[in-house]
């Protein structure tokens, strides 16, 4: 007796986005900080967030489906969030915060729409000194902007 086969026809296509948007150019962020290696590490994260989460190309401005960009406007690292008295009365700070404010877009060239922005937003990360540093504080904070970039978009289709 021969059985017939199945085939699974479900898959992911685009991780939600319109089917037309295949590609994404991510345009250098305008950085109004004083922390210049921020501007390729916001970069390197939605680039990272556009290829791996959504299923994206990266491609030139002129051939890209759809174009993100944005505005770094504040910075502040190694703010103090928690303390811990010791036994000599002095003071440590047992957490510190790393915040980064920013205004992103992702403009849909095809049908000459924007498809999602976020104004205003602020993305954290906490770490514990002495054996992590405001490194570590960024990378949560930019792991933070990864997430709500890919659901914030996603939920907007």
């Amino acid at each position: 007796m021969v059985l017939p086969q199945a085939a699974c026809l479900y898959g992911f296509a685009g991780g939600g986005l319109p089917p037309h948007i295949r590609t994404v150019a991510i345009l250098p962020f305008d950085n109004q900080t004083g922390e210049v290696a921020l501007t390729q590490e916001v970069a390197d994260a939605v680039r990272q967030a556009m290829e791996n989460r959504l299923g994206l190309r990266v491609a030139a401005e002129d051939r890209a489906d759809a174009v993100v960009r944005g505005t770094i406007s504040r910075y502040q690292a190694d703010q103090p969030l928690s303390f811990r008295q010791g036994q000599r009365g002095n003071v440590s700070v047992t957490r510190r915060l790393v915040t980064i404010s920013l205004s992103i877009e992702i403009y849909d060239q095809i049908e000459d729409r924007m498809l999602w922005q976020r104004a205003g937003l602020r993305v954290e990360g906490e770490y514990e000194p002495p054996g992590e540093d405001e490194k570590k504080g960024r990378e949560l904070a930019l792991e933070t902007l990864v997430a709500d970039l890919v659901d914030g978009a996603q939920s907007q289709w």
